[in-house]
């Protein structure tokens, strides 16, 4: 595809997704919890904040998350899911906003994926002290107040990814590892998978960068691939850590023309990412389960809520797409989640 076709593709999802992420569930900030108008049933809101909403990513937790309300509520509890969080994924003032906003308008449940793991500490310590319980998801914190964490095993897909990259260069080759940004626990963890992967499995594969942080968009980490790409001419490998950066990097290769020219492997999916590995561009990606991200975490919630015990951790899975398996069904399902069936 050519470059401009490309953009535009990357545009036109960019602005479906704006659009999707500002669509709630069937609630209004501020209706509470309690007994439904009519009904002793109590009702129950639950805020899910995301750490962004611009990325594929969060929209497909966004709809896991609905199919949870609309499944609680065929059941007969009246569980009502709100959606807000922050544009960019580093603006923790404004995600800190959202939580502590959420305290003061009568919410039952607080599920969280903190794009900071010490900033948002306060903010949830201080819903739990309020009596809000929250479940944490996606990304960790660093305290023991929330009641349950749902999140992918990041370690476990940092280190996919370095087995799969030692592999593609039969152990021997540089690499340089694009990260993400400070404080984002997720992908700290993938980063030190991989870096154990290639230490203990493939002592012959060198890292050469492994400091340098694309930041929070696809924009940022496309001009830090192209310092990086510049600096390093003669790579064979390279992994980036999430959507947004290793989106920039495409971009940064292919610009360069040197698109397909090394083993480059990414983490989460998206559409161009799928249609890069086709064209050889791009030689797999690390692949979560946000569809069942977000819809356990508010079943969680709810459960809690309901007085059951839940699980302190939930695992939803980690595996890696390659040419080789991106066709089975179990990879079909996984990378066509049914997102517009619940975010209409």
């Amino acid at each position: 595809m050519p470059q401009s076709r490309t953009r535009l593709v990357w545009s036109l999802a960019l602005a479906a997704l704006i659009g999707s992420s500002a669509c709630g569930g069937s609630s209004k900030p501020g209706e509470g919890s309690g007994a439904a108008p009519g009904s002793n049933k109590p009702r129950y809101q639950i805020a899910v904040i995301p750490k962004g909403t611009t990325h594929s990513f969060w929209s497909t937790i966004h709809a896991g998350a609905v199919k949870a309300e609309r499944e609680l509520q065929g059941q007969g509890i009246d569980a009502h899911v709100v959606w807000k969080g922050p544009l960019r994924e580093d603006d923790r003032e404004q995600q800190i906003q959202v939580v502590e906003g959420f305290q003061s308008q009568g919410i039952s449940a607080i599920v969280l994926a903190p794009l900071d793991a010490r900033a948002l500490v306060r903010p949830v310590e201080e819903a739990a002290r309020a009596g809000i319980p929250v479940v944490i998801f996606d990304s960790a914190l660093e305290s023991k107040a929330a009641i349950s964490y749902v999140a992918t095993d990041n370690v476990k897909g940092g280190r996919l990814a370095g087995e799969h990259m030692g592999k593609l260069l039969k152990g021997k080759g540089k690499v340089l590892m694009l990260r993400y940004q400070e404080g984002s626990a997720s992908t700290e963890a993938r980063e030190q998978g991989f870096l154990e992967a290639l230490k203990t499995g493939f002592p012959g594969v060198t890292v050469i960068s492994s400091d340098q942080h694309a930041g929070p968009t696809r924009d940022t980490a496309k001009r830090v691939s192209e310092s990086l790409l510049n600096r390093y001419p003669d790579l064979q490998g390279i992994f980036c850590v999430n959507e947004s950066s290793a989106a920039g990097m495409l971009l940064a290769l292919q610009d360069l023309g040197r698109a397909g020219k090394v083993a480059f492997l990414g983490f989460d999916a998206h559409p161009v990412f799928v249609e890069a590995m086709a064209k050889g561009e791009m030689s797999g990606f690390v692949l979560q389960n946000p569809f069942e991200m977000g819809y356990l975490a508010v079943k969680t919630a709810v459960q809690h809520l309901q007085g059951q015990k839940v699980p302190p951790v939930i695992d939803t899975g980690v595996q890696i797409v390659t040419p080789e398996n991106v066709k089975t069904p179990e990879m079909v399902q996984l990378l066509e989640p049914p997102v517009a069936q619940y975010l209409k």
